[in-house]
C-alpha cells in the first residue's frame, strides 16, 4: 500500500519572495542569484501574485544579459512594476496537500510552480523541479 506523503516533505521552506513594491531590476538579480524561477509576491506573509522569470523574459531582453553580469539594463522594468507583470489569483496549496494532489494541479494548470500557504501564510514553494526529484528518489 501507497502512503500518502505531503507536499511539506520535498516544499522549499527557504522562501524568497518580493513585495509589490520592490522593481524588477531587483527581482531580476534574486533569480539570478539564487538560480531560481519563480517568486511568490506578498502583502506581508499573505500571497497576491507569482512572478516568474518567464515574466520577465516577455518584456526585457533579460535573457541577453549574462549570469555574471551586475548591471542590467532597467529602461523597461523602469516602465512596469511587479504588480503589471506577476500572475494574480494564484493557486496555492496547503503543507498538507498530497504529492500526487499537487503533480495533478500543476500538470492540469500548466504551472511550474505553487505556493504553500497555512492560514492564508507563505510558508513554502513547491516546483516541478521538486517533483522530479522526489520521483527521481522513489525510483
Amino acid at each position: 500500500m501507497r502512503t500518502i506523503v505531503p507536499v511539506s516533505e520535498i516544499m522549499t521552506k527557504n522562501i524568497i519572495a518580493l513585495n509589490r513594491s520592490d522593481d524588477l531590476e531587483s527581482a531580476e538579480r534574486l533569480f539570478k542569484r539564487h538560480h531560481i524561477r519563480h517568486i511568490p509576491v506578498v502583502s506581508g506573509d499573505i500571497v497576491i501574485g507569482m512572478l516568474s522569470y518567464t515574466d520577465l523574459l516577455r518584456i526585457s531582453f533579460a535573457d541577453a544579459v549574462g549570469d555574471d553580469e551586475s548591471e542590467v539594463d532597467t529602461v523597461v522594468y523602469n516602465m512596469f512594476t511587479i504588480d503589471q507583470v506577476m500572475t494574480k489569483n494564484v493557486v496555492t496549496v496547503t503543507s498538507n496537500t498530497d504529492i500526487k494532489e499537487v503533480a495533478k494541479i500543476i500538470t492540469s494548470n500548466d504551472f511550474h510552480a505553487l505556493p504553500v500557504v497555512e492560514n492564508g501564510d507563505l510558508v513554502g514553494i513547491v516546483t516541478t523541479t521538486d517533483l522530479i526529484n522526489y520521483l527521481i528518489k522513489q525510483l
